[in-house]
């Protein structure tokens, strides 16, 4: 297992998301949603396309505390996925998101992932 340092907590605020390279030229959505950080790969499982330029909303599963994680929806194609879950809620896309561990430390956000190529679902 490795941890890719990717931004500031501070730098992201709630109900916000931000696109971020890890190792340089991997691209990771983390999202701030029902006061809970989330990483998830940051391209649309159905085609290439960065999920940054999406937008978030309500509703989806809850996440670990009973918070409501809300929606993300890709722009190219209407896709939806759960961020409690990273599964796909609505066509095109069929696989869900590959979501990464999130650790907080002395007010940075990383990840947890093994070690080689981040995972992501195509």
């Amino acid at each position: 297992m490795r941890r890719i340092d990717l931004l500031a907590l501070a730098d992201l605020l709630e109900g916000t998301m931000q696109m971020v390279w890890a190792d340089g030229t991997d691209p990771v959505l983390v999202v701030h949603t029902g006061g809970v950080v989330r990483a998830f790969q940051g391209t649309c499982t159905h085609e290439y396309f960065e999920l940054d330029k999406g937008f978030l909303t309500g509703g989806g599963s809850p996440g670990p505390n009973g918070e409501p994680a809300g929606t993300l929806t890709c722009a190219l194609h209407l896709s939806r996925f759960d961020l409690g879950t990273g599964e796909a809620l609505d066509p095109p896309a069929e696989l869900p998101l590959a979501a990464y561990d999130v650790v907080i430390e002395d007010g940075r956000v990383l990840i947890e992932v093994p070690d080689g190529p981040l995972p992501v679902n195509e």
